[in-house]
């Protein structure tokens, strides 16, 4: 055959369909349902049925049925779920100032630049920024904050630093 011969055919395999390509592998079930694949024989006492698989064809939306492997079955391994439970609250953050406002009241208050009983120091400077003067006196502690019109606002903290409600 001449050398043009074998280039013709050369060129030509990978026009080859691709069911060529298949491959054939063993389904072994044993007596009690277990299914194992393989390209190696089945053990001992165990049922053998042949499967052909094909690869998945470029080209194609999704792959052909004939080209998977059968689909496992679905089926609930323990009847006896337990019930959801809801987590139980063990412990709960206190803060110093014995928890009078709550996180989100305290997150509103401090983005709206509005002072609460019950907030902290931390808490004040945070929504008004550095006093412009600071006046400590029997255990209590004053931020004076001065306004552009003249006014000025007064806060007065407790002894363990929170902001005092109105008497």
């Amino acid at each position: 055959m001449p050398v043009s011969h074998y280039l013709l055919l050369l060129a030509s395999l990978p026009c080859l369909p691709l069911w060529a390509a298949g491959q054939t592998v063993h389904r072994c079930e044993n007596s009690a349902g277990q299914v194992t694949y393989t390209t190696l024989s089945c053990g001992p006492g165990e049922n053998l049925s042949l499967q052909r698989i094909n690869p998945y064809q470029p080209g194609t939306v999704s792959p052909t049925t004939e080209s998977m492997l059968p689909e496992a079955e679905h089926r609930q391994l323990s009847g006896n779920k337990p019930p959801r439970k809801e987590p139980t609250v063990v412990g709960q953050f206190e803060d110093r100032c014995a928890n009078l406002i709550t996180a989100r009241q305290r997150r509103e208050a401090i983005i709206g630049r509005r002072i609460l009983a019950g907030m902290s120091q931390q808490d004040v400077e945070s929504a008004l920024g550095k006093p412009h003067s600071i006046k400590v006196r029997n255990s209590s502690t004053r931020y004076t904050y001065a306004t552009k019109k003249g006014r000025s606002a007064e806060i007065v903290f407790d002894e363990k630093g929170c902001v005092k409600g109105k008497s």
